[in-house]
């Protein structure tokens, strides 16, 4: 690889590893093209890049952004998962396709440029998304909400009927 190719990959790679809310360290190796593939797919559906480095290149990026603490990871075939927006979509979506294929060894993680070994990624795994987080989030401001309609239709109803019972005497007599 040529110098001036070389500086675009570590210039690209450090971009990601400066915008990464996140990223996770694999090993690829044993994997077929089909289940790349797929694993692409699935990471890009949730807006994460993978990208297959060369282990001097992503250090040298790595180190550009301030996370040089990556390189006792940087051994055999790397790929690494970044994501922009949701710190936990490449560690679950990861680590569930490694359930699935044990060909694919999840070697390591940033979070926020901090290094997380491999169970601290499985544990960022178990995090829930951000879409249910929202949902948990919108689910408990919906109960109070719901109470308090509750709460105010009751008198309002009940004022009704008493004007109701009124007007019905009022018209009787």
């Amino acid at each position: 690889m040529a110098t001036k190719e070389k500086k675009k990959v570590i210039d690209e790679l450090t971009t990601k590893f400066d915008k990464a809310k996140s990223a996770v360290l694999t090993d690829y190796r044993g994997l077929n093209v089909e289940q790349m593939t797929k694993l692409r797919e699935k990471l890009r559906e949730a807006g994460v890049d993978y990208k297959v480095a060369k282990n001097t290149l992503a250090y040298l990026a790595a180190k550009e952004a301030g996370c040089e603490e990556i390189e006792e990871y940087l051994s055999g075939p790397t790929a690494i998962a970044f994501s922009e927006e949701d710190p936990v979509a490449p560690a679950k979506i990861l680590s569930e396709f490694a359930e699935e294929n044990e060909a694919l060894e999840i070697k390591s993680g940033l979070l926020d440029k901090e290094v997380l070994d491999t169970n601290e990624v499985k544990s960022l795994a178990d995090v829930p998304s951000r879409e249910e987080l929202l949902g948990r989030l919108a689910s408990g401001l919906k109960r109070p909400l719901n109470g308090l309609v509750h709460c105010l239709k009751d008198p309002v109803k009940s004022l009704a009927h008493v004007l109701k019972a009124v007007k019905d005497e009022k018209e009787e007599n």
